[in-house]
């Protein structure tokens, strides 16, 4: 459970070089040499400071002076699951632990004529052109410390194809555990998913902590969305209270096809999450859905880009937040309207309930609009609680606390009821309102 002062730079480029001959792919091959760029872009870049206008309101310098060990090996069985109290649920549930997978805790109920699961090894051993045809060509190195750093590392993760005109009848979970129980851990997932022409298909991240040691989790997730096809995507953090995680996923979708998006934070010390969606064809429909509950002084950071690059397409965007006691909150929200994306209608909100003096939020939507036939709006609001509805409830006889908590739910129905998998939005539900009720 080191707390040394160290230069993670530093001993990160060390470790690529020493477990280069390891990792996944001949040296000489396209996927390894797309590795190697990688690394020599996070070797340019550093990590982020606050002069970074990306970064101007997450300082990562607690988070990158401390060491972890990204190789870290876990006996972690189904007794120690039961500490997380996960939901049993009809799905395909994956489990990593520490980045990497594990198939005795893992069960796969899909048809193979539906959906092809493998972990990233696996695959890539078993089809490394295939692999190398999507890894790392949607997310860009040289835009970021923390993706070309995940590259540089990918060895496990999802690879998740979905065929032409194929209907994934059960949801797929992919359950990620950090085993932080004897020592600072820290894993770096590398997910690809592909989904097919007219292919349908719900997926979610759950991200969860045992142990009171450092976790840091760097994920990228990269989802290629085919023309016609319907994705529900979801992520949910429910980490501990000493978990680091940055993640980024990166989306690109073709004409006529749908994506959503929910991404709820529960708990976390550091939380930082990049969602970028490139709608790359006609009649694209994308929405976006955000929640988010920092209390003592736990920073949650969510970027969000929605890139419209062809005509006739829309996107949606609400995200929501409660911030308590010292916490900090981010919101940037980009929308991007490209000269021959002709009537894109496109809408972004963010509102947030602040229920302390001394905790902050800053928010900074942005439009960059080239094309003249458009619909396109952004606001935001940071508030505390509508006094005038607590006095009518407490007026009825509920007490002040029941009446907050109710009235705090009723704000976060607006995104949990957009959750379509019906047992993480039960999960969902039942945490929010324990942690509602827990001050």
């Amino acid at each position: 459970m080191s707390t040394e002062t160290i230069d993670l730079k530093t001993r990160l480029i060390a470790d690529f070089h020493a477990r280069e001959s390891v990792m996944n792919g001949e040296a000489s091959s396209a996927f390894h040499q797309k590795k190697r760029a990688a690394l020599a872009e996070f070797d340019k870049l550093g990590f982020p400071t606050t002069r970074n206008e990306e970064w101007k309101y997450s300082n990562v310098r607690d988070l990158v002076s401390v060491s972890y060990n990204f190789n870290a090996e876990s006996a972690l069985g189904l007794a120690d699951l039961e500490d997380l109290k996960i939901p049993a649920q009809d799905a395909n549930i994956i489990y990593f632990v520490n980045g990497h997978y594990h198939a005795e805790l893992s069960r796969i109920i899909s048809s193979q004529d539906q959906i092809t699961i493998s972990s990233l090894s696996e695959a890539y051993k078993n089809n490394p052109s295939l692999v190398n045809a999507y890894f790392n060509e949607l997310v860009k190195d040289q835009e970021d410390a923390f993706t070309s750093l995940n590259t540089a590392f990918a060895q496990d993760g999802i690879f998740i194809h979905i065929a032409d005109n194929k209907v994934v009848e059960h949801p797929v979970i992919l359950r990620f555990v950090s085993d932080a129980r004897t020592e600072n851990v820290g894993s770096q997932p590398r997910n690809i998913i592909s989904v097919g022409r007219n292919a349908q298909v719900k997926l979610a991240e759950a991200f969860r902590t045992l142990g009171t040691a450092r976790s840091f989790t760097n994920a990228v997730t990269e989802i290629y969305v085919a023309e016609d096809a319907n994705v529900e995507y979801y992520k949910v953090q429910n980490e501990s209270d000493n978990a680091y995680h940055i993640g980024t996923t990166q989306v690109r979708m073709l004409d006529r096809s749908h994506f959503y998006a929910g991404t709820v934070t529960l708990n976390g010390r550091f939380t930082r999450n990049n969602l970028n969606i490139i709608l790359d064809g006609e009649r694209c429909d994308a929405h976006m859905y955000g929640l988010y509950f920092p209390d003592g002084t736990q920073h949650v950071d969510n970027h969000t880009v929605a890139d419209h690059r062809k005509p006739n397409s829309e996107s949606n965007e609400l995200y929501k937040g409660i911030l308590r006691d010292k916490s900090k909150g981010v919101f940037n929200g980009k929308i991007f309207v490209r000269e021959d994306a002709q009537k894109t209608n496109a809408f972004q909100s963010c509102k947030n309930i602040v229920l302390s003096t001394e905790a902050t939020m800053n928010t900074k939507p942005q439009l960059e609009i080239f094309a003249d036939d458009v619909k396109c709006s952004h606001g935001t609001t940071t508030g505390q609680i509508d006094e005038e509805a607590l006095f009518y409830m407490r007026s009825r006889g509920i007490s002040r606390p029941e009446a907050m908590s109710l009235l705090m739910f009723a704000f976060c129905a607006d995104v949990v009821s957009q959750i379509k998998i019906e047992s993480v939005r039960e999960y969902l539900e039942n945490v929010i309102a324990q942690k509602l009720a827990s001050k």
